[in-house]
């Protein structure tokens, strides 16, 4: 009797751990991740042309960008939900009005979001592929900025890694 308590014992114990393993493991790796944005290694030289304008790089499952290509309705449904379409541009829901197709697709129509985003605008007014490149990034207050602050602070950090690249080029 007292080996199978100890089997049990320990095999209860076992998966206990392996939980709070797992569980650990989880929440360490959330934590390493940091934010979302965050999408270069530290080596990795920095392309303005290979970033959106805003340079934020654009996830392969967005919903936004899958429900457009695809025409998915629901996807586009959760996007517009999820960006907050109908608050910040007043716009009812249209699966035919709302899309993205990424911000620098010249070939394809521009959605809602790419006609109001005041980063997208400013960037090609000044002539820029990315506003990593844009001397008044640190100063510059768009709306994008205001509702992402910490973005704003990986963009400037990115930035800054561009501009040394540029320097020992």
């Amino acid at each position: 009797m007292k080996d199978t308590f100890n089997r049990r014992n320990f095999i209860v114990k076992g998966a206990q751990a392996c939980i709070g393993t797992c569980a650990l493991m989880a929440f360490n790796s959330r934590l390493s991740m940091g934010n979302s944005f965050k999408m270069f290694s530290v080596d990795e030289p920095i392309d303005p042309k290979k970033l959106n304008y805003c340079g934020y790089k654009c996830p392969t499952d967005c919903k936004f960008l899958n429900g457009s290509v695809n025409n998915n309705i629901e996807l586009k449904k959760e996007a517009y939900e999820l960006w907050k379409i109908k608050e910040r541009f007043g716009v009812e829901f249209d699966p035919e009005k709302i899309f993205c197709f990424g911000c620098k697709t010249a070939d394809k129509p521009e959605g809602i979001v790419l006609k109001n985003c005041t980063v997208r605008s400013c960037s090609i007014e000044k002539g820029y592929d990315c506003c990593i490149e844009c001397k008044e990034l640190s100063d510059c207050q768009k709306e994008l900025w205001e509702r992402f602050p910490d973005f704003k602070k990986y963009v400037i950090e990115i930035q800054g890694k561009y501009l040394a690249g540029q320097k020992s080029s």
